[in-house]
């Protein structure tokens, strides 16, 4: 973790800091709470989410009854250094109703979907979950049951089919046939049991190295 200077951070009248804590692989925003001086330290010393309740006016350690608890990977403070980003993995639910995220309720839902990297996680989730139960008449359960060379065949048509779109300056074929290689991409990731986040990492290796 960068180390920064902790007497620069602009704590307000009631010594509290805003803090949002979001997942550091989907980077969904997981809560919203406040820490004190002590709380950020000890969240620095122990790599542990630590937190002030400001009804109860203590300290208080995240996941430390529920078990539900958040391994800090980093953390990055605003322009004007009042408020902080944590980035955390969650060793379960964020939220005290058992939901991944405190922010699960809309208030706004848009009228359309809008892609975004968030669907790769939902889709690891899905078929980590076909493997375990494997339901009769699902695609990735037939996938699984076929075993690695169906799989690695697939991902062989769908890749040519990507070219075939790209050569054809077909922008739609190009989506279409780029999502159907990521998911069958992932299947094989889950497979091998290779997380795609350890894929993701030697990524961010690559790109640090340069």
């Amino acid at each position: 973790m960068t180390e920064f200077n902790k007497q620069s951070i602009q704590f307000n009248e009631q010594g509290l800091v805003p803090v949002v804590v979001q997942h550091a692989q989907t980077k969904e925003v997981l809560t919203v709470a406040y820490m004190n001086q002590e709380s950020l330290e000890k969240t620095i010393a122990t790599k542990e989410t630590w937190f002030y309740s400001r009804s109860r006016k203590e300290l208080w350690n995240k996941g430390a009854t529920s078990g539900n608890k958040q391994q800090v990977i980093s953390i990055r403070t605003d322009c004007d250094q009042d408020a902080l980003v944590v980035e955390v993995i969650p060793n379960g639910p964020a939220c005290h109703t058992g939901e991944t995220t405190c922010f699960h309720k809309d208030v706004l839902t848009p009228n359309e979907k809008v892609g975004s990297f968030g669907i790769l996680a939902d889709l690891v989730n899905v078929i980590q979950e076909r493997e375990k139960t494997m339901p009769e008449g699902a695609y990735t359960t037939y996938l699984f049951e076929k075993g690695v060379d169906k799989i690695g065949k697939k991902i062989g048509e769908e890749a040519t089919e990507v070219v075939i779109a790209a050569k054809n300056r077909d922008a739609q074929e190009l989506q279409w046939e780029a999502a159907d290689l990521l998911y069958h991409l992932l299947v094989l990731l889950q497979e091998q049991k290779v997380d795609l986040y350890e894929v993701l990492e030697v990524l961010q290796k690559r790109h640090e190295s340069k």
